[in-house]
Order: structure tokens, then sequence, then C-alpha cells
């Protein structure tokens, strides 16, 4: 454990451990190849790398990320005159998003796995992907192509969360071992669920005991209003936290009839004072998930999140006094 793990709250330490996706190739922040890998890099080496997870990259893409990240992936060319940095860090855990075929994504995902599975070229692994699917067949046909080496999230369609009822596509994963996946925010206002949304996803996701991980909207710990974009003229919206939305989820996840009112509440909440830590856990008015209870959920739950930003959400958690 490095000195800045231990100085944290063990709640906030669990919380937090591995819970960022980064997809800064993905608006609003929309970088090129190489400045996004290149803040990935810095990230994996910075104060709190342990907040980080998987790099997140459409799969046509993986052929310029290997040319473009090759140099500072670990393996010879990263620690090219400093040997003794060559084990620091783990091979670059990737999350490709599906583009088109699934056959000939999981193509491009073997020749990339083939080729960074020698720390001459950068060593990289897709270990997991995500895609989008509307219906049971989609997922049944989708098992039948996926190798069990590759985790697999299943992305809900924005209408059926806003407007329809999640359960019956959440049912459909139930038992496969893979992640629903929900998308928490967008650029435009009308891209935001509700916390009634999010909630009702949640509840499914536990009656049908399966894992979920969210993407977009979720820069900040605690729900407020902010710019949808980094444009000057960007639209405002209120935005989710992730803060509330694991928090909810450790909820969810430790009772056993989990009350929409409770979720949605805590899902609401704008005040980042009302959020509570400790070591022992977080409280947020009657509710207090301990810390054991947010490592189960984070293990066995709700998994991860997708930010196109790192920066954002350690200095918003900094000045909440969590660091």
């Amino acid at each position: 454990m490095t000195e800045t793990e231990s100085n944290l709250m063990a709640s906030v330490r669990t919380l937090m451990g591995g819970l960022i996706d980064y997809a800064g190739l993905f608006p609003p922040s929309q970088l090129e190849m190489g400045k996004a890998t290149e803040n990935y890099a810095k990230y994996l080496r910075a104060e709190h790398a342990d907040f980080v997870g998987r790099f997140i990259c459409p799969v046509p893409k993986l052929e310029e990320l290997s040319k473009t990240a090759a140099i500072v992936m670990p393996g010879t060319f990263a620690t090219s005159g400093y040997p003794e940095h060559l084990d620091d860090i783990s091979p670059w855990q990737i999350s490709g998003i599906i583009v088109g075929d699934l056959g000939e994504n999981l193509e491009m995902i073997y020749r990339f796995n083939e080729h960074h599975d020698d720390e001459g070229n950068g060593l990289a692994m897709v270990d997991a992907i995500e895609m989008r699917v509307s219906n049971g067949d989609e997922i049944d046909e989708a098992l039948e192509l996926i190798p069990e080496m590759i985790d697999a999230a299943f992305e809900v369609p924005q209408d059926i969360v806003m407007n329809g009822d999640v359960r019956g596509l959440i049912a459909a994963m139930s038992g496969a071992g893979v992640l629903a996946k929900i998308r928490c925010g967008g650029v435009e206002p009308s891209m935001l669920p509700s916390c009634e949304n999010i909630a009702r996803f949640m509840l499914a996701c536990k009656n049908a005991s399966v894992m979920f991980k969210c993407t977009a909207g979720l820069h900040h710990p605690i729900r407020g209003e902010h710019a949808l974009t980094y444009a000057d003229d960007s639209p405002r919206g209120v935005m989710h936290g992730f803060i509330n939305v694991f928090v909810a989820a450790g909820y969810v996840l430790k009772t056993k009839q989990p009350e929409e009112s409770v979720v949605v509440g805590i899902l609401e909440e704008m005040d980042g004072g009302a959020f509570v830590f400790e070591d022992g856990g977080v409280r947020h008015g009657r509710t207090k998930v301990s810390t054991i209870e947010l490592g189960r959920m984070r293990e066995g739950f709700a998994v991860s999140y997708g930010s196109c930003s790192i920066d954002e959400p350690v200095a918003e958690l900094g000045g909440l006094g969590l660091l």
C-alpha cells in the first residue's frame, strides 16, 4: 500500500479503488489518441493511480492505439534506460467498444492481444468489451462468440432506460456472467436519465443478480448543475454524482428489499456534506453502508464507471476533504 493509500479513509479507498475507467477518446473531451494515451500513462503513475481502471477504446482504433501508445505502455519502450521500472506497472487493461460486426471486432482484439503480449511492443490486453444490445436474442448471439477470458458489458439502450422497462433486458443477462451498462449522462440535457430511471435500473440488476457499470456524465462526485461539455457555450444540466450512484448501489446490494424511494433520495442529494465518510463506512441520513459492504458492492455489483476526465473527479474529491 502506498503512503497516499494509507492516508485515505478506508471507506474512500474502498469506494475509489479502480473505479474510473478512462474514456478520454470520447465526448466531451474527445481527445486525439496521442493525448489520451499520454494522459492514461500519466494517471497510472500519479498520486491516485489506484483510482484508475481500464483504458476505453473503440475496437477499430486498436491499431492506432498500438502505433501511438507503445512507447508509453509498460515494456522495454517505456522503460528504456530504466530497467528498474519494468515491473512498476502491470500491462494496460483495455475495454474495447464494439463498433460494427462483433466477429470482426473480436478478430481485431485477438491480433492486438497477441501483438501486445510481447514487452517489446508494449504490454497491454483487451480483457473486456462493451456493446449495445436491444433484446435477449442479441445477447445470446453475442455470448456464443465472446470467449470466457473477455468480460462483456451490455449497454441498455437509453430509450429503454428512460421510457421503458429495463427488467426484461437485464433478466436476459442473468446467469451469463456479464455486466449491464447504463449511460448516466450526455452532451445534451435530453440525454440525462432521471434519478428514478437509474434507481429502477439498479433494482432490476439486484433482482436479476447482474453486475453493472456506468458511463457518461459522472465527472463530479456529487449531483449538481454543470456545463455538459467543455465548450464556452455549452448547455447546462443537473448531472449525477458518482458518490451518489455508488453509495446508492451499496444500499441496494446490502438491503434484502431495498426501497426505490431511498435509492432515489440518495441519487437526488446535492449537498456533499450529507455524505459522511468515516473509516467504517459512509452515511447518508439514516442509511449507512459499511466499508465491508462498499467492498462487496465494488467487487460484485457496481464495478466501475467511464469518464473522459480523471483530474476532475480527483480535484473535487479533494475539495470535499476526502483526499
